[in-house]
């Protein structure tokens, strides 16, 4: 039996000292089953080890963002030479320009683009460019993608937006991935003062056929912008991101997350004319565009450069896609063997795998995902999702199908039981975005 009792005890001092207890509220305690919430020590490849001792083989190592493993020997010997060479100037250096060519060299559907530390920064600059670009004040985000930003523009229409006044969130409005009718129709109600269309090219699915290309011109119609998220799909999906996967160039879009191999860096890129107006060579009024004092940081953009060195040269998109298949089969197979194949759900792109955890009802269920999350990191292994890095090992995948099948015995025990409670030492995981603790 594991032992957490270093990792509970360092839980209690982050909360004392950190709000949240971690600086992700992704990454919170909350996340977590009752006492099982690793600290970690440190991580190599696919596997990590917590402050007790613990090893686990890992998924959505760094949310998302360490898709080739922790300490790929080639990002840390770019990052090695910039260290040696100093990391922050009062000037430009040249490795910002070496980034900026190898990164539009990889994403061709590109023209220019400005590094930043993290996605919220960059895609808050799209947001604001798309603003200044057409003079409009309403930004149109997709209402069923999760996330984009830390920003007002978009927290304030979540059920944490204490702090944010109400004006904020009347000028943002959602619209429904897939449905053009209903996008023409927001247009129509608010005509003449939607700047943008802000989404993720693709989440559990791929776009419907011609529905990004609908939406690009139905953007343009109405005198919109479109923005593409790119933070997960960026590199994971393919190495020109999912523009390049799906043949739509959007007008701006924004990546993180993989670009580093967790790293601080992100990205906003985009069309000349309108990237210009942040630059120094346009004669409109000029937009404050992402100044960042570490934005530029050296050994960032070095192991950025890196990362996409390594994705074309070993072909990372498509181990990530071959290592996803292999596992999402494995968990179907074992899912299928208990019986509870229609409540433990591996969803979506085999490059970037999500499991669904539904009770008696098929219904989501946070203390049936409590129960699966518990015999998981029992088994050895730890992941709030199945995102797979491409330094899993064949023997890690089979190990983790291993460990599957035991959390599924046990889940179908406790259907059968029809008191998932009885099963459970604690209090169920709970959602990040919640209005009380």
């Amino acid at each position: 039996m594991k032992s957490f009792e270093k990792s509970v005890a360092a839980n209690k001092r982050l909360h004392d000292l950190i709000p949240g207890g971690a600086h992700t509220y992704a990454k919170g305690e909350d996340q977590y089953p009752l006492e099982m919430a690793p600290v970690i020590d440190h991580g190599l490849g696919a596997h990590v080890w917590d402050v007790d001792g613990n090893e686990y083989v890992e998924y959505g190592s760094g949310l998302r963002a360490v898709s080739l493993g922790h300490r790929h020997p080639k990002v840390l010997e770019a990052v090695r030479r910039e260290l040696d060479r100093g990391s922050n100037f009062v000037r430009p250096s040249i490795v910002e320009l070496e980034a900026a060519e190898r990164f539009l060299t990889s994403v061709p559907t590109a023209e220019m683009v400005k590094f930043a530390k993290n996605g919220s920064d960059a895609t808050t600059a799209a947001v604001k460019l798309a603003r200044a670009v057409t003079g409009r004040p309403l930004v149109a985000l997709c209402s069923d993608h999760a996330f984009f930003s830390i920003d007002d523009w978009f927290i304030a229409r979540t059920p944490m937006s204490a702090g944010i006044p109400a004006e904020y969130g009347d000028l943002t409005v959602g619209f429904p991935y897939g449905d053009l009718a209903a996008t023409e129709e927001l247009f129509r109600q608010h005509d003449g003062r939607i700047a943008c269309l802000i989404l993720e090219a693709a989440t559990q699915h791929d776009p419907p056929a011609g529905y990004l290309e609908g939406l690009r011109d139905l953007a343009h119609r109405y005198g919109a912008l479109l923005i593409f998220d790119e933070m997960i799909t960026g590199f994971r999906y393919s190495e020109a991101g999912a523009q390049g996967l799906y043949g739509v160039t959007p007008d701006l879009s924004t990546f993180g997350k993989a670009l580093g191999n967790g790293f601080a860096v992100s990205a906003l890129a985009g069309r000349r004319e309108y990237m210009e107006r942040g630059g120094l060579r346009d004669s409109r009024e000029r937009v404050f565009l992402l100044s960042t004092t570490h934005g530029a940081e050296t050994h960032a953009l070095a192991a950025a450069i890196a990362v996409m060195d390594v994705y074309a040269e070993e072909g990372i998109a498509a181990r990530l896609h071959e290592r996803g298949e292999r596992l999402a089969a494995g968990v179907r197979e074992v899912a299928a063997a208990a019986g509870v194949q229609d409540h433990v759900v591996v969803r979506g792109r085999p490059s970037n795998l999500v499991f669904a955890t539904l009770d008696e009802q098929r219904q989501p269920s946070q203390p049936y995902r409590t129960l699966f999350l518990r015999q998981l990191i029992l088994g050895g292994v730890i992941g709030p999702s199945f995102v797979v890095s491409s330094a899993l090992t064949d023997a890690d995948i089979d190990r983790t199908v291993e460990v599957v099948a035991q959390a599924c015995t046990v889940y179908r025990q406790a259907l059968d039981a029809q008191d998932v409670t009885a099963f459970l030492p604690g209090r169920p995981v709970q959602p990040v975005f919640r209005k009380y603790a």
